[in-house]
């Protein structure tokens, strides 16, 4: 493997090496190594990641076994946490930085993309403040789990290739109520063409330092968006412009992705959102399930809810207002930032039109039609406790076929109510309501798209997936994984693979979220503790 490290060659690196806590001033890394632990073990590992990287099972299992546990550092790696800052709920935190994460290197692959690996609870740094640097076995799994799972559901995302067991015991409070215990320690090796975020830009702005600003500016559009620039040229302020705009255009493409599977990041501050518009930073997110906009997934953000499930795209416009004020000395007005940013809410529109085609099986949007039955199927969802996957995946096995009653029309969507729905008149009312609306849109559009109905329905199931990575599949496989039985988590690695294939064989992980799970720790909402 080609070990090299750009962000280290061609930005200002801390002169002082070391995990000694401070303020990092003018740099944007420190060189620091990973802190060895006692007994780092392979429990599980991406085979698709790990064959991209030109790496096989023995390797991960052998000499790179350790690497992977923070015991050793391969020649020509050079190790490293970043300096960044952030909004957190809205406010300014002042520095961040990697807290817990060290980047290892820089590998160019069989086919020459350059990607960055990254072991997550890998110790202390620079910017750990009061933590130990380490993460628990709990958000390791459901970072290593729902990174590939939301790369198979084709959503931009950082990856996962590994999951190790430490063999140490890490402090946690995890519910802050001042009762800590000792859990499992784990690592994860995640992977991405760049961990850079919104926070490593507004750091440098607050700070009025504006020739770093500058050089990771032009060091970002260089190797992450080279298209912005003219061979042989440096980038100006027309340049860090478009470079704007291409961040809003990809933020609102991923924002969509988000709405359209039902995730909730639940931390969406400034300092976990990609420069690249991928999804980073797996902390207590969740999948809505019982449909509810309000929905948070984060103990922490229980009272506000900024970053519920609904306010998730308002929120991501609100983040790159942040990165326009942090891009605003290279830029010199406020004009240009502020079109670029309107490129976002285009973008958005658009997208958000293409998704709800395709989650109810049309092809051309009617504006008066389709923005009806885009909005009246968001209601019905609100009307009773109905699992938004399980309801447009049933979707799909609508017959609109005029000489059944409404109650054999409705049969498939049965399996997507929490209750069973015995005296719900207004609920039946607007679902036939609906479904009458839906079925002669459906109709004209067949005779319009010359698709058939069965080829309808399988574009449907490709964008309306059967298998979301639920909480309560996550909690089930952590309990396991921290008695050191890795068995659920392959076994739910290898389900995700096929989130939109029926795979019957799975169809347990296709149900509802169970009554057990409702109120249980881990399975509804989840603290920021790892």
């Amino acid at each position: 493997m080609r070990f090299e490290s750009t962000f280290l060659r061609e930005l200002p690196v801390d002169p002082e090496t070391g995990p000694r806590l401070r303020q990092v001033e003018k740099a944007c890394a420190s060189r620091v190594l990973p802190t060895p632990v006692s007994a780092p073990r392979l429990l599980a590992f991406s085979h698709e990641m790990a064959e991209e990287l030109g790496l096989s099972e023995a390797d991960l299992r052998g000499p790179f076994e350790p690497v992977l546990g923070g015991n050793e550092v391969l020649e020509g790696m050079d190790p490293y946490a970043a300096c960044y800052g952030g909004h957190q709920f809205g406010n300014w935190a002042g520095q961040l930085g990697d807290g817990r994460a060290i980047t290892l290197t820089e590998v160019r692959t069989p086919s020459g993309q350059r990607l960055e690996l990254q072991l997550k609870g890998a110790g202390r740094t620079p910017y750990s403040r009061r933590a130990d640097g380490r993460a628990v076995m709990r958000s390791s799994v459901r970072e290593f789990l729902c990174s590939e799972a939301m790369h198979h559901l084709g959503i931009p995302t950082t990856r996962a290739l590994s999951l190790v067991q430490t063999g140490d015991q890490v402090e946690r409070d995890m519910f802050y109520d001042g009762r800590p215990k000792f859990e499992p320690g784990a690592i994860v090796c995640r992977v991405a063409e760049s961990f850079l975020r919104f926070g490593n830009f507004e750091i440098f702005a607050y700070r009025g330092d504006e020739d770093t600003l500058r050089r990771l500016a032009t060091y970002t559009i260089k190797h992450f968006f080279p298209e912005l620039l003219s061979p042989g040229k440096s980038p100006g302020p027309d340049e860090f412009v478009r470079f704007y705009r291409e961040v809003c255009v990809r933020t609102a493409a991923l924002m969509v992705e988000w709405m359209r599977v039902g995730f909730v990041h639940g931390v969406m501050n400034t300092d976990n959102m990609s420069i690249l518009g991928l999804t980073i930073d797996y902390g207590p997110y969740g999948w809505v399930e019982d449909f509810d906009p309000s929905f948070t997934p984060n103990t922490t953000d229980a009272h506000g809810r900024r970053y519920r499930f609904g306010a998730q795209p308002r929120v991501g416009e609100w983040n790159l207002a942040q990165l326009g004020n942090a891009l605003y000395p290279l830029v010199g007005s406020v004009e240009p930032l502020e079109e670029a940013l309107g490129a976002y809410v285009e973008e958005l529109d658009r997208r958000q039109r293409e998704m709800m085609l395709k989650k109810l099986g049309l092809t051309r949007w009617d504006e008066d039609e389709d923005r009806f039955l885009s909005e009246e199927v968001f209601v019905l969802l609100s009307m009773v406790e109905t699992d938004m996957t399980i309801f447009f995946r049933k979707l799909a096995d609508i017959d609109f076929d005029p000489s059944l009653s409404p109650q054999e029309r409705r049969a498939p969507l049965e399996p997507a109510y929490y209750s069973p729905l015995l005296r719900e008149p207004d609920y039946f009312k607007t679902l036939d309501r609906f479904l009458d609306r839906l079925g002669a849109r459906v109709v004209r559009d067949l005779a319009e798209s010359g698709r058939s109905p069965e080829e309808r329905r399988q574009a449907m199931r490709r964008s309306n997936p059967k298998y979301i990575f639920r909480n309560y599949m996550a909690q089930l496989a952590i309990d396991r994984a921290e008695t050191g039985d890795p068995s659920l988590v392959q076994e739910l690695l290898e389900l995700l693979r096929r989130p939109y294939d029926e795979q019957p064989e799975h169809e347990e992980w296709a149900a509802r979220r169970p009554d057990w799970a409702r109120n249980r720790a881990g399975c509804s909402m989840l603290s920021c503790s790892s």
